[in-house]
């Protein structure tokens, strides 16, 4: 986000834009690659909804394909992520509560997030509540180990097991670390 940097990402953000999917992929890395690959090859609500979201500071619920600008991101992501910010709460229960309101109550909610903290757990159940899901195989797991498990099941073409956030236990011991995968060079 320096003003000095050159990379070909930081040339984008301050012309024409990027995709704020590639900018959190960039900045996150393999978790965020992770949580993107799987969302987008595993959601399938009604057609008339997006999928995929990104939870932002400042903006809400943001598609990861809107193109933004270096002063766009430095503004949606000049908030804090705090339930009790209200800038970010009001922005996140509006997209929240338009979401509920158009995929109804059929609809099982993911989050691909950490659900060991509140900061997206407390607004997100006020809204979903029992809609809310999240992988079972997320507890006790890091971020990256996440990512690289999400990676690992878009390339299988296999779901995680989903459980209710409401009663869920939030914090696990760790699982066993993913097996090491041989790259393959062509």
């Amino acid at each position: 986000m320096s003003d000095r940097a050159e990379s070909e990402l930081a040339q984008r953000l301050r012309g024409p834009g990027v995709p704020l999917g590639e900018v959190f992929s960039f900045i996150s890395g393999l978790y965020f690659r992770g949580k993107l690959a799987y969302a987008r090859a595993f959601a399938n609500g009604p057609p008339d909804v997006p999928g995929v979201f990104v939870i932002t500071a400042g903006a809400g619920l943001v598609s990861p394909d809107m193109h933004v600008t270096l002063e766009q991101l430095r503004e949606i992501s000049a908030g804090c992520v705090d339930p009790e910010d209200r800038r970010f709460r009001r922005a996140l229960d509006r997209d929240c509560l338009a979401v509920s309101k158009a995929v109804g109550k059929d609809c099982q909610i993911i989050l691909l997030g950490s659900i060991a903290t509140p900061k997206y757990v407390g607004p997100l159940l006020e809204i979903f509540g029992e809609q809310l899901f999240f992988p079972a195989e997320f507890i006790g797991r890091g971020d990256l180990s996440r990512g690289g498990l999400m990676l690992r099941c878009v390339e299988e073409g296999v779901q995680l097991t989903y459980l209710p956030v409401a009663n869920a236990v939030r914090r696990g011991p760790r699982p066993a670390k993913l097996a090491r995968r041989m790259a393959c060079k062509l």
